[in-house]
């Protein structure tokens, strides 16, 4: 029972600490004047608590509560585009539970990723309007893709290798 207790408050603190993080890059983002959501800060949030966290379970909760947070905390996103990233988040996390089992970490996350993006604009289509459909460049996606996902699979790789 103690074990169950300290990892649920792990996991809360963790959570804790990740949704802080997630709801300082908008106040970052304003007070540089930098447009650092166009990188996709929140997906490297999410990837950061699967690496730590490594139950996909409380992964899943962080992709609800990460976009829900911020949207109430900071403002950003807007509602719609919160319901958006939830999926997108939510797709993450399912595809890479699921392909991670019998892919490598690189291919497993980066097809994870893309499939996410897939789900996001979907939704964006649907929820807020085709014609605003694509705001951030896909050369800058392309980048936070690789980038995330390549430091993901790296770290992964160590983590996992470190344990063994």
């Amino acid at each position: 029972m103690a074990t169950k207790t300290r990892t649920i408050t792990n996991f809360v603190a963790l959570d804790a600490i990740l949704l802080a993080v997630a709801c300082l890059v908008p106040a970052a983002s304003h007070a540089f004047a930098l447009p650092l959501y166009k990188l996709n800060p929140m997906l490297a949030v999410l990837l950061a608590g699967m690496l730590i966290g490594k139950d996909w379970r409380n992964s899943l909760v962080l992709a609800v509560l990460l976009p829900a947070v911020s949207c109430l905390i900071a403002g950003m996103p807007t509602p719609t585009k919160m319901l958006c990233m939830m999926g997108e988040m939510v797709a993450v996390v399912g595809f890479f539970a699921w392909l991670g089992r019998s892919l490598k970490p690189l291919p497993a996350v980066l097809i994870a990723i893309v499939a996410g993006k897939g789900v996001y604009y979907l939704l964006k289509a649907l929820i807020i309007s085709p014609a605003t459909l694509i705001s951030t460049s896909w050369e800058l996606q392309l980048i936070a893709v690789l980038l995330w996902g390549g430091l993901f699979a790296l770290l992964y790789g160590r983590i996992r290798s470190s344990k063994e």
